[in-house]
């Protein structure tokens, strides 16, 4: 298996690799409470949660992966979203933002690895768009130096127990769901109808499963991409 250096939460990897900052970019959350949402540029296309792996959460992925697998027979109705299979230790943060960049219709710098990889990963499998992350020097370089580069030292241990998760929207038969996409699972998991908005639904959703299951760890960062901030 292919190893990274473990990426922070830098926005700086997607401007980057072909993300117009002038149209979208990605912003600190900075507190679950309704008047620090409040704060966050809406609308909302997408929210990465890098979360501490936990034994309560390992349990609860187990279960809902074998889930998951016993429906694997079964047509996919969410079958427009791109989904990858992460197998670069270390590339959760990478393929975080692919999940947000690659299923929120958003434009890219034509030409760009952003715009390249996600043309090629359309008519491609979640197993062939894991080959061909390992494979295409498009993101290599960009997370090395993107990693080198941000406010933590590198680690000279890259073994890491904090995981990258990203929550999409996406239409189930005309309903607009909550969809977490992570490339550590068994697919693409439902997380339900959004009441509210993408954010709000998501910050109750990591409240309730994530730091509920976390055995005390306060090892939350929470990003949001969107539109510009006016302030």
């Amino acid at each position: 298996m292919s190893r990274w250096i473990p990426l922070e939460s830098n926005p700086e990897w997607a401007n980057k690799a072909g993300l117009d900052k002038e149209e979208l970019q990605f912003s600190d959350i900075y507190g679950l409470d309704e008047e620090l949402l409040d704060m966050v540029s809406k609308p909302v296309k997408a929210v990465l949660l890098l979360f501490p792996i936990s034994k309560t959460l390992e349990a609860k992925r187990r279960e809902e992966d074998d889930l998951i697998r016993s429906e694997a027979s079964s047509p996919s109705l969410f079958s427009s979203v791109i989904w990858i299979k992460q197998t670069i230790s270390n590339a959760c943060g990478t393929i975080g933002l692919l999940h947000a960049l690659a299923n929120t219709g958003i434009k890219f710098a034509p030409g760009s690895p952003l715009a390249q990889f996600i043309a090629a990963c359309k008519d491609k499998t979640p197993k062939e768009r894991a080959e061909f992350l390992e494979t295409t020097p498009l993101f290599a370089e960009i997370h090395a130096e993107t990693a080198s580069t941000g406010q933590s030292a590198v680690p000279t241990d890259l073994d890491t127990d904090l995981h990258f998760t990203c929550f999409v929207e996406a239409e189930m038969e005309g309903v607009p769901h909550v969809v977490e996409l992570d490339g550590r699972r068994a697919g693409i998991m439902d997380r339900g109808k959004i009441y509210s908005d993408l954010l709000t639904d998501v910050a109750s959703l990591v409240k309730e499963t994530y730091i509920k299951g976390s055995s005390g760890s306060i090892q939350f960062s929470m990003t949001s991409l969107g539109p510009p901030a006016e302030w």
